[in-house]
Order: structure tokens, then C-alpha cells, then sequence
């Protein structure tokens, strides 16, 4: 009989730190090993089954519910206000008894919502706290962010680094979550990895939760001008509102530069209103987020807040950057894909503690597809990225600015058969000694998804020296069903005690994770090219 394996982590030396990372309850459990043959190249590659990383859909949310139509809106609100006291306390007893325990603090998300919809009740100072309460519930709904998928993961060594045991590596998985209306967030996960590379799935908190938005965030004027010329809305009228903005400004300066404009009488009302909807626009697509440190990060999410983003934030490509310019000052970036059902816009997230998150818009002519993967650190001086530009092809881009990204050279397009349709990355490429590893996966006749591998020169990853004929993973016969069946995919992987450790989805419906030595991969690349 198999002895069972320890959980390498101490649940109570935990929470001695100024950070609590994990649940106080173990709800994982050790991710066991399950070898198996993914590739015919291969031999010792393995797959570590993520038996914990699978859609809960006990994990709910709550969101603002506000009808369309304002009639039914003011209809509940009397109906709300015609209750005697007796009842309202009746209702919101039972109400609190059926939901409470399924979120850390309902009681301040139904005064949250009572505030947002304020604005129709004449006399608010009148209701009685319980009455108050009972209107938020009414414009209140759960929404379970992981009800059909998650998938779609990347992986990051973790900021914080306590209460671990010698030759430990706590890591951070990222993952793609789908709910009701195919509106997809990222969740997160954390994981210990021994130093044979077994990993441990941290525990996971029932709760989940969204975050705060700063709303002081500041933009830049230039930058915010040169997008707007971009997206062909830099008018006369957004001209003039510019030059009344600082160079570093708030939404409230933007609110008081557009009223400056409009009572200018220089500009028709109709003239402008195009204007101040594009602008208000991109403002709100780009912004800050804020999860309060006594939440956890299983309890983290990032849902979508603006309207570019509105059907969802989906597969976020996480990277630790290191600036070795500026003291080798590290901070995670992650390129995603803002989608509002109709259009979709590439974003970047900037966090150095995965509490404090940046959100901003990836501009220019390199920046107009999905799957932009950022290189780890600068080359030459210079952000590099992959990124696809076309649907079909891999190109390289480099840029003096994160946000802008104006030229690129193609490194690479389908040629093989299980790539026909076409190719794009699985993540931020990897640095080695002899080359950086760039994960990719490959589209081909039936839509079938494969990751597949290359490997990029150290000083010019524009040069190609060596890849891979047959694909790296595959869809296994027990992986292709799925909310997207014949799918394997992943999001960004690491190397780590001296293997490649890559998370992958499968058929966009739940994780799994693969490792194969470095030193293997390296030879075999080299031997194909």
C-alpha cells in the first residue's frame, strides 16, 4: 500500500505572516502523479493531473442587478417601500439566513448596492437600515464565475515565499474562468512544488470575491492623446479637451475638461457627444483594481468592469518581468484579451503583489490581434514581445514603451500538419542558456489544438534555431471532450528545479499539468534544427 504523502506546508505557521496566502481549511490535496506518454519524442515526460483544478460551481459572486427598464426598476422600489417594518425584517431575516454564509460580507454588498440605486428613492434618510438593506438584496444576484469552465492556465513564482520548507517554491497559477453567458475572469490558485517537483495545491477558500477600483487612477495625457489618434477618434473636440488635461490626470480632470469644452459654445452638443463617449470610453478601459490584504488569493478574482471587457478578460499570459536596468526590480505583467461581444482589445496587467492591479490598453499596429506574450526581461534595451497580428503567424515586436507596440518582423508561420490552419504562443517565452523555449500551439484540420515548441535565439529570438516537427502535447483520447472539445492549451509555463513545468487546459474545461526535462528538450530542439 502507498504511504500516504504529507502536505509539505504548515496550515498554522501560515498565518504568521503579515500576508495570509491560504484557506484555514485543507480542501486540496497533493496533485497525483500520473506518468504517461504524451509524446513520441519523449520518454520521461510526465503528466501531473490537477485533480483539484476543476470548475466549482459552488464559487459565486454577487453583481448589481438592474433591469432594463427603468418603469420596473421604480415598480420594486415601491413595492419595497409599501412593506410595513414587520415584514422587511421578515424577508431579510430569511433573505441573510439563505445567503449569508456563501459570501465573507453580504451585509456590505447589499448597502453597496442600496447606494447604487439611491438616485429613485425620494427620501432615502427615512428608511430604516433593514429597509435598506432588503432594497440591495433586490438589486443583488449571484453569478458563479467557474459554472462552465476553467481553463486556460499560466503559472508564476509567487512574491511571497514564507513558511516553506527547504528546496519549496510556492507558484501561482492563473486560470481562464467561464460562466453563465460565456463571460470569462481570471481566478487564481497557489501551489507548493517540492524540490523533486511534486506540487501541492495550497487550500482553497470557499469564497470568492471582486476587487475594489481606485478610483483616483491616474493616466498619462500624451499616451492617452496618441491612443486616441490610433482608434481614429482624435477630433477637433477631443483635441480641445486634451489641452485642458495635466499631464498626469484623474477621471475627475477628464469630467472637468470636457465641461470646460462644452460651455465653450465653440462645439455643437451633437458634435461632441461621439467625442465624450470615446473618451470616456478608453478611460474606463483603462484602470486600477484593489483586493484588500485579508483576502485570499484563491479569493481574488478579476471580473469584467468596462465596457470594452463587458463579455470578458480571457487567457491572461502571466510573466515575471525583471527590469535589470533598475536594481533587477521584478513585477508581474500579463497580457490578456478585453472581448465585449462584438470586438476584441489586447490589455496588460501590471501587479508587483498580486493585490495592487494596473489594467491598461496594448497599443499600436503590433497590438491588434489576440496572444501577445511579453519576453521575461528587456533585450538590447528594449520590451520584446510575440505576438499575432494576422490570425495565422508568429511575429516578433520590440518596443521603448509597454503600451506601444508599432513594428515586427514574422519568426514564423504553419508549416506542418498539425498547424495547418494556424499557429499562435503558449506563453511568455522562457529563457535558457542555450536559447529561450517559446511554447505554441497549433491549429489543424478539424480545429484540433496541440502545443508544440521552439526554440528562439538568445540574442536575436527573431532567429528560429530550433523546433520541434511533432507537437510537444496533444489531446489525449480522455481529454477531447469538453466545452471546446479537441483542445490542449496553455497560458504561460516555467522551468523549476530543472524541468519545464507547463499548466495546460483541456478542451477548455478543466487543468492539467505536464513537466519535461530542460536539458532533454534542449537536446532534442537542437538535434531538429
Amino acid at each position: 500500500m502507498t504511504k500516504k504523502q504529507k502536505a509539505p506546508f504548515d496550515m498554522k505557521s501560515s498565518f504568521m505572516d503579515s500576508e495570509v496566502l491560504i484557506a484555514n481549511k485543507q480542501l486540496g490535496k497533493t496533485l497525483f502523479n500520473d506518468p504517461v506518454i504524451l509524446s513520441r519524442l519523449f520518454k520521461r515526460i510526465t503528466n501531473k493531473t490537477l485533480k483539484n483544478i476543476c470548475p466549482d460551481k459552488r464559487r459565486v459572486i454577487t453583481r448589481l442587478f438592474r433591469p432594463s427598464r427603468e418603469t420596473h426598476v421604480i415598480n420594486i422600489i415601491n413595492r419595497l417601500l409599501a412593506l410595513d417594518e414587520n415584514s422587511v425584517k421578515e424577508i431579510l431575516k430569511q433573505t441573510l439566513k439563505d445567503f449569508a454564509h456563501r459570501h465573507k460580507d453580504l451585509h456590505s454588498v447589499l448597502l453597496n448596492n442600496y447606494q447604487r440605486i439611491i438616485g429613485y428613492i425620494k427620501d432615502p434618510a427615512s428608511l430604516s437600515e433593514e429597509r435598506k438593506l432588503l432594497v440591495g438584496a433586490c438589486f443583488t444576484m449571484e453569478y458563479s464565475i467557474e459554472s462552465a469552465a476553467l481553463f486556460n492556465p499560466s503559472i508564476v513564482i509567487y512574491p511571497k515565499q514564507n513558511n516553506l520548507k527547504k528546496g519549496q517554491t510556492r507558484v501561482i497559477f492563473s486560470f481562464r474562468a467561464t460562466g453563465e453567458g460565456h463571460i470569462s475572469s481570471i481566478v487564481f490558485r497557489s501551489a507548493i512544488i517540492d524540490k523533486d517537483n511534486s506540487i501541492f495545491l495550497e487550500p482553497v477558500s470557499p469564497f470568492i470575491g471582486t476587487p475594489e477600483v481606485v478610483l483616483n487612477a491616474t493616466y498619462d495625457r500624451e499616451l492617452f492623446k496618441a491612443k486616441l489618434e490610433e482608434m481614429g477618434q482624435l477630433s477637433e473636440g477631443a483635441n480641445a479637451i486634451h489641452q485642458y488635461l495635466p499631464n498626469k490626470f484623474t477621471l475627475n480632470d477628464m469630467d472637468k475638461a470636457i465641461t470646460v469644452v462644452c460651455n465653450s459654445n465653440v462645439f455643437a452638443p451633437a458634435d461632441l457627444e461621439n467625442t465624450v463617449v470615446d473618451i470616456k470610453w478608453l478611460a474606463e478601459s483603462n484602470y486600477e483594481i484593489f483586493f484588500p490584504h485579508g483576502q485570499l488569493i484563491s479569493e481574488r478574482v478579476i471580473f469584467p468592469l468596462s465596457q470594452n471587457e463587458s463579455n470578458g478578460v480571457e487567457d491572461a499570459r502571466f510573466v515575471l518581468f525583471t527590469d535589470e536596468k533598475n536594481n533587477g526590480k521584478v513585477t508581474y505583467y500579463a497580457t490578456y484579451t478585453a472581448y465585449n461581444g462584438r470586438e476584441i482589445l489586447p490589455q496588460l496587467i501590471e501587479t508587483q503583489d498580486f493585490h495592487h492591479f494596473k489594467i491598461s490598453t496594448l497599443n499600436g499596429p503590433m497590438a491588434r490581434n489576440k496572444g501577445m506574450a511579453l519576453f521575461p526581461r528587456k533585450i538590447n534595451g528594449l520590451y520584446a514581445m510575440v505576438t499575432r497580428i494576422d490570425g495565422e503567424n508568429l511575429y516578433l515586436s520590440y518596443s521603448n514603451n509597454i503600451n506601444f507596440w508599432f513594428e515586427g518582423v514574422k519568426i514564423e508561420a504553419p508549416e506542418n500538419s498539425w498547424e495547418l490552419l494556424q499557429i499562435g504562443n503558449c506563453g511568455s517565452p522562457i529563457e535558457t542558456k542555450k536559447g529561450w523555449i517559446l511554447l505554441t500551439h497549433g491549429v489543424g484540420p478539424m480545429r484540433k489544438y496541440c502545443i508544440g515548441v521552439v526554440l528562439l535565439d538568445l540574442n536575436d529570438p527573431s532567429k528560429i534555431i530550433g523546433k520541434l516537427k511533432e507537437p510537444l502535447l496533444i489531446p489525449r483520447e480522455g481529454e477531447r471532450e469538453g466545452y471546446v472539445p479537441n483542445v490542449v492549451y496553455s497560458c504561460g509555463s516555467i522551468i523549476l528545479n530543472g524541468e519545464l513545468i507547463i499548466p495546460y487546459a483541456i478542451s477548455d474545461s478543466e487543468s492539467h499539468v505536464a513537466s519535461i526535462p530542460v536539458e532533454e528538450l534542449l537536446e532534442k530542439l537542437l538535434k531538429k534544427s
